[in-house]
């Protein structure tokens, strides 16, 4: 009869932890965030570090979580320290006043076939916006993986220098409004 009760007991407490929420913290050394601006003669590329994060998940959904990028860590691929004090300065991101960008993620579609869609809202230099991002997910030995490229409108985020978007006769000096986020996101099981 006690094993009978014993096996029943943990039986339940199994159905339980299958729809229980479970609490994952990014990998902020092995996190790769990269960045890609273009231009009408041309494209930057660089690195973006991730300060903090974390996510929860439940039923192979994402349910909630929080990432905290550093702006100030912002670097160009060839080391060019002018571009990366400008994109550093009030012109762009202005990393003194605003150090951290960060995104809530509210909900995401279930990851049942590797792919889903999260919703949350991305804050940059102190405004915030809705976002959608599409993502893979890759369960291996060291963690769960998230892949994805990210695709920012940054005059939504009021960072206007040379868009064409709000200035005339930039010609060849036209910074392109949309940049783009390639990420690779590791998170471990608390």
């Amino acid at each position: 009869m006690k094993k009978s009760l014993l096996l029943l007991s943990l039986g339940g407490l199994f159905i339980l932890n299958a729809g229980a929420q479970q609490k994952y913290t990014a990998d902020v050394e092995k996190t790769l965030l990269s960045w890609t601006g273009e231009k009408v003669t041309g494209q930057h590329t660089g690195t973006i570090k991730l300060k903090s994060g974390w996510l929860n998940l439940k039923d192979n959904n994402i349910v909630g979580g929080e990432f905290n990028i550093d702006m100030a860590s912002l670097k160009d691929s060839e080391a060019n320290e002018h571009l990366e004090g400008h994109l550093k300065s009030a012109d762009f991101f202005d990393a003194v006043k605003f150090p951290v960008a960060t995104l809530v993620i509210k909900e995401s579609t279930a990851f049942d076939k590797g792919t889903g869609v999260v919703k949350g809202l991305l804050t940059i230099k102190g405004v915030t916006n809705p976002i959608e991002i599409k993502a893979t997910l890759q369960k291996k030995d060291d963690g769960l993986w998230f892949y994805s490229n990210i695709v920012i409108d940054r005059t939504k985020y009021n960072i206007k220098y040379g868009s064409g978007s709000f200035f005339d006769n930039l010609g060849d000096k036209t910074i392109y409004d949309e940049f783009r986020i390639k990420l690779s996101l590791l998170v471990k099981q608390n």
